[in-house]
């Protein structure tokens, strides 16, 4: 018999919410415009902005599709018990229109259990045929 998981619904974010990525723009403007295809990311901190958006929503079908062919896991494993709470960028190496590699690190805060965490990484992209997209991620300190 297979086993069933029951994950809790979506949080609610709408296209006129407040973009959960930080961006003084509602999310319909910013980072939906990237979920739903109509726009790709053009720069690699926009991109891991809309990633980190996408884990907010539970957007697996974004995240899939902006992860490196090479890297990509066969699913998402999002975990029920976490909630992202916010999204800081430390710095960004190149990245920009007129590059095909670039880093961001960031922080970004989550609530588990009623206790405050963050994830401190550094992810690594690249763009692959035209479109930027997550390579890997080091943790920091």
């Amino acid at each position: 018999m297979a086993r069933r998981t029951t994950r809790p619904p979506q949080p609610a974010v709408t296209d006129g919410s407040p973009c959960p990525c930080g961006l003084p723009a509602t999310y319909g403007a910013c980072c939906g415009r990237f979920h739903t295809g109509q726009a790709t990311a053009p720069t690699a901190e926009l991109l891991m902005r809309s990633r980190y958006s996408a884990f907010v929503v539970r957007d697996e079908t974004y995240l899939l599709r902006t992860w490196h062919p090479d890297n990509r896991p066969s699913s998402v494993d999002f975990d029920p018990g976490t909630r992202w709470t916010g999204l800081e960028i430390a710095a960004t190496t190149e990245g920009s229109m007129f590059h095909s590699t670039g880093t961001v690190t960031f922080v970004a805060r989550y609530t588990r259990a009623g206790e405050s965490g963050r994830l401190h990484e550094r992810s690594h992209f690249e763009r692959h045929d035209g479109a930027w997209v997550y390579v890997s991620g080091t943790f920091m300190e």
